[in-house]
């Protein structure tokens, strides 16, 4: 108990223990509804469709415990871009493969694969498909639907979307909260992992062809 005490007093005073889940916009999440599957991994776009994959796109995250964040991410995911005569009108579906996560540590990386988080083996793929894009001041809000850890929940969050001749570029950072996709490992006693997590995408995909 008092090591947990001095963890929190110190991270009160330490810029390294702040929660990073706490500096970005947080997404809305409400129960889907109506469950969709992604475009699975290595499927083809349909006609008018962009791919999206690795070489044009990442997807990353920040998770934090009270003493530490560590970055990571997914280097195996596919899907397409579904260009309307609109940003608005436009729609995107990415599949990823949860075993290809990467973490900045190796022994993290491993823990995260296991059942205490996103148990790859039980849930080898997370996917996300939208179902709705809407302006939003300077930027857009996505509304869609996001199946991860056997659990799909309706998303909300805000990004910033530019088209041009040539290529579509989107980028976004929100939190998401595990609990709410059934990741409720603790973390030790006196080293909790917090429940907000750092989400962040982005894309730079071409027009060509």
């Amino acid at each position: 108990m008092l090591i947990a005490v001095f963890l929190f007093s110190l991270c009160s005073v330490v810029a390294g223990c702040k929660n990073p889940g706490a500096d970005v916009t947080a997404a809305s999440v409400e129960p889907a509804a109506e469950a969709k599957e992604a475009m699975p991994a290595g499927a083809e776009p349909g006609a008018g469709a962009l791919a999206i994959n690795p070489s044009n796109s990442k997807i990353e995250f920040v998770g934090a415990k009270v003493t530490a964040s560590h970055p990571g991410g997914f280097t195996d995911f596919s899907g397409a871009l579904e260009l309307g005569d609109s940003i608005e009108e436009s729609a995107i579906a990415v599949t990823i493969q949860t075993a290809s996560l990467y973490a900045d540590k190796e022994k993290l990386t491993k823990h995260l694969k296991s059942p205490d988080f996103f148990d790859v083996e039980k849930y080898p793929t997370a996917t996300f498909r939208s179902t709705e894009i809407t302006k939003e001041g300077d930027g857009y809000v996505i509304r869609g639907d996001l199946a991860l850890h056997g659990v799909t929940r309706q998303i909300s969050f805000p990004a910033t979307v530019s088209a041009t001749e040539t290529q579509i570029s989107a980028n976004a950072e929100f939190s998401i909260n595990r609990q709410d996709f059934g990741i409720a490992y603790p973390g030790m006693p006196d080293d909790l992992i917090r429940d907000l997590v750092v989400i962040k995408l982005s894309l730079e995909v071409s027009r060509k062809g």
